[in-house]
């Protein structure tokens, strides 16, 4: 199915692997070739997102880059991007799929289902390529990065921010890559639940994220923020729960967890009815191929007169990727950080017909311009003023190590 979609321009394959987490809808979906697109626009973007759903009125796939998020545009406009995708994007398919461990149901086909299942039933797989191992390299050196956390506890200490989430660049120039092969080994080495292989022309996102950003069911917004991060030892179970008590009981990880949540109560309580934002689940530690993640859940109920896009505005960019308070961070990010974020943490999701959506927070992935053979991923932690910058630096390893280890 993925073979036969990467033809196309255009595709959105998003993946479940089998979890079944909360508020759990779809194992697979996939949008495929574009009938119609939209660009969104500056300086009202949503308002342009809104615009065209209500035009469609169909399913839509697509993503918010970072920086559409930050009206400011502190800082950003003259950093490096050496991916380029747009900083909002969205498209009706031609084709829709829904897969499931039964049974794949093709959707809307203008050029007919019996035609489609053909094609994709009589694809043949292209065999496994070798390729150049990327030479990898940081965008700043570990002394650099250990300065600029001090430089942010400053900042914390001076009352600027609580809490702020920094994230490094590890790039890679002269890279020539089979995308859906990486996409598959990730997948492999790191299944999770919101993962996702999205193609845009000559721009590739290859995403193992274990994170929602964004659900909408009906009047009901669901949040599921992830701060906090364990180590695993998937040969010594002894020595894996251990790690997993570690991160349970971990103060500070706790403290950037419950900083987060409130975050997001406060963006959901922008737009839900009051009374209605709860959080459902707190400190919640679940268990990845690569680490054990802190994730809580929080919940509430969106006030009848707003849109879909006004939750959507209201809570982006997500919280577990900015700090606290969020205009604040958003400056300080754009002060310290060397390179635009773009999609890397952003959002990739759908948008049906009745605009209830679904959206990740694009983490654990890996970005690349087929054209300008430039491929890069970024890595993260949230920091407070009783952060071991050493161990954030290992902790951004940690995150990317299994990106590291399919591109080796």
């Amino acid at each position: 199915m993925l073979s036969w979609a990467n033809r196309f321009n255009i595709c959105c394959f998003l993946d479940n692997h089998h979890y079944h987490f909360s508020h759990h809808q779809y194992e697979c979906l996939l949008g495929a070739n574009s009938l119609q697109k939209k660009f969104l626009s500056s300086p009202h973007p949503f308002h342009s997102l809104q615009q065209f759903a209500d035009e469609e009125n169909d399913w839509l796939f697509g993503h918010l880059a970072f920086e559409l998020g930050d009206t400011s545009q502190t800082a950003t406009p003259d950093k490096w991007d050496g991916i380029g995708f747009p900083g909002g994007f969205f498209f009706k398919p031609e084709t829709l799929i829904q897969l499931n461990e039964k049974e794949m149901l093709i959707g809307r086909v203008d050029a007919g289902h019996e035609k489609v299942w053909n094609e994709i039933s009589s694809q043949n797989i292209s065999a496994r390529q070798d390729f150049p191992a990327p030479q990898i390299q940081n965008r700043i050196s570990k002394e650099e990065y250990l300065s600029i956390i001090t430089s942010l506890q400053q900042h914390i200490l001076r009352g600027d921010c609580y809490e702020i989430n920094f994230c490094q660049e590890f790039f890679a120039d002269h890279a020539t890559i089979p995308p859906l092969q990486i996409y598959f080994a990730l997948g492999e080495i790191s299944p999770n639940p919101f993962s996702a292989y999205y193609k845009l022309h000559d721009k590739y996102l290859l995403c193992a994220s274990p994170e929602r950003f964004l659900k909408k069911e009906g009047m009901q917004l669901f949040s599921q923020p992830i701060k906090g991060t364990g180590a695993r030892d998937l040969e010594n179970e002894l020595k894996d729960e251990q790690y997993r008590k570690a991160l349970q009981t971990s103060e500070k990880d706790k403290s950037e967890n419950v900083m987060v949540v409130d975050l997001v109560r406060n963006d959901l309580s922008r737009v839900c009815k009051e009374g209605t934002v709860k959080v459902e689940e707190l400190f919640g530690v679940y268990a990845f191929p690569q680490v054990h993640q802190m994730i809580s859940t929080v919940s509430g109920t969106m006030k009848e007169e707003l849109s879909f896009t006004d939750a959507l505005e209201a809570c982006f960019p997500m919280g577990s990727m900015t700090g606290a308070p969020k205009r604040s961070v958003l400056n300080l990010i754009g002060r310290y950080e060397k390179t635009k974020r773009g999609l890397f943490s952003g959002a990739l999701g759908y948008i049906q017909p009745n605009q209830d959506f679904d959206f990740n927070v694009v983490i654990r992935s890996l970005l690349y311009n087929e054209s300008a053979q430039y491929l890069s991923y970024q890595a993260g932690s949230g920091i407070t003023f009783y952060s071991d910058p050493e161990k954030e630096y290992e902790e951004c390893l940690l995150k990317a190590a299994a990106i590291k280890k399919v591109l080796e």
